[in-house]
């Protein structure tokens, strides 16, 4: 690949994190979850939050979210970004984003879903980042912090080791209503997890990472926010999830088929794809049928990432994404995906 990321150096205990809105102020709808997320975040990395005017400003302008995205950037006592939660109007920020402080100081910057567009906004900028971290979501509710999320939330804000990304044995697609005082002690509804699907050649593929939600990549890709041709990809690993807008399985197949005909499944050598999310707070489906709807997802991108490259090593369902448990993984930086020994490595440098 062509196009060299930097990787932001890690932070150290007792340093400052930049907690930030760029997309939804759940931390001001629900400031019981925020505020305990707060404290956990400090407990399992040793860093010292830092909220903006924004980060419980619900309804902020694009150009107010922007802002302190740049201020975080541009202050050096400031050594991590984390983003509260997703949302869907991230885009609208973007344009109001100054690249040059953030090449100026890099620093890690973490989040999921409409952060897609931050993720790949940073890519271009030429700085690696790390997909998952949401803090309403894995730090604020429920009994405690998850194991996988608490040792890769370390790695890729503080100590930056390599990991082995393994199945927690259990997931569930959404937790307990943020509104609810027993958000902030009790799990969602819990499930076992199937083994992960592995397709493809029996090889090992070690490369670099880009991706994230497929609804905001299609987006992303819509408004000309990633305008490098798909060699810059070459020999990468692919990591896509879906959100909680539980699309049908043919419309995932769609939106994967758009990455085939852009030729970015034909550029990389491995596909991640995470368990998606398949029952929401008002819609639980069947045990049977939550089985059969993630199967229905499995195939369709299966089907269209071998139509494009057969060659291409596939893993699908790891806990990544939407769903809880939930592994932090580097976007810009090394993944090994070993189909012949069906082991997944991260590395958070």
């Amino acid at each position: 690949m062509t196009l060299d990321l930097v990787h932001p150096p890690k932070a150290r205990p007792g340093d400052r994190i930049a907690v930030l809105s760029p997309s939804f102020a759940a931390a001001g709808a629900f400031p019981e979850v925020h505020e305990q997320a707060m404290r956990r975040l400090t407990e399992v990395t040793g860093l010292v939050p830092v909220e903006y005017p924004t980060t419980r400003e619900i309804a902020a302008t694009p150009a107010a979210r922007a802002a302190d995205v740049n201020a975080a950037f541009a202050d050096p006592r400031i050594r991590g970004i984390l983003a509260v939660v997703g949302g869907e109007d991230q885009i609208t920020v973007i344009p109001h984003l100054v690249a040059d402080l953030a090449r100026a100081d890099p620093k890690p910057f973490l989040g999921t879903s409409d952060n897609t567009n931050l993720h790949h906004w940073l890519w271009a900028a030429g700085i690696a980042s790390f997909y998952g971290g949401s803090s309403q979501v894995h730090l604020g509710p429920g009994p405690a912090v998850d194991d996988i999320h608490a040792r890769s939330l370390r790695a890729a804000l503080v100590t930056g080791e390599r990991l082995e990304i393994t199945d927690p044995g259990e997931s569930e697609d959404v937790g307990i209503n943020w509104a609810d005082p027993r958000a902030l002690d009790s799990f969602g509804e819990r499930e076992a997890t199937e083994p992960w699907s592995w397709h493809g050649p029996a090889r090992s593929v070690t490369g670099r990472t880009w991706g994230g939600c497929l609804e905001v990549i299609e987006w992303v890709l819509t408004a000309g926010r990633f305008p490098f041709p798909p060699h810059v990809l070459q020999g990468g690993v692919l990591i896509i999830e879906t959100s909680e807008d539980l699309l049908p399985a043919r419309n995932v197949g769609w939106i994967v088929r758009s990455l085939g005909e852009r030729g970015i499944l034909g550029a990389v050598e491995a596909v991640l794809v995470a368990r998606p999310p398949v029952s929401d707070l008002t819609r639980r489906p069947s045990t049977q049928d939550r089985s059969r709807l993630r199967a229905g997802q499995r195939d369709a991108v299966v089907e269209v990432v071998s139509r494009y490259n057969p060659d291409a090593v596939v893993c699908v369902g790891i806990p990544f994404g939407h769903t809880r448990p939930q592994w932090i993984l580097p976007h810009g930086g090394t993944v090994t995906v070993d189909g012949t020994e069906r082991r997944i490595f991260a590395d958070y440098a």
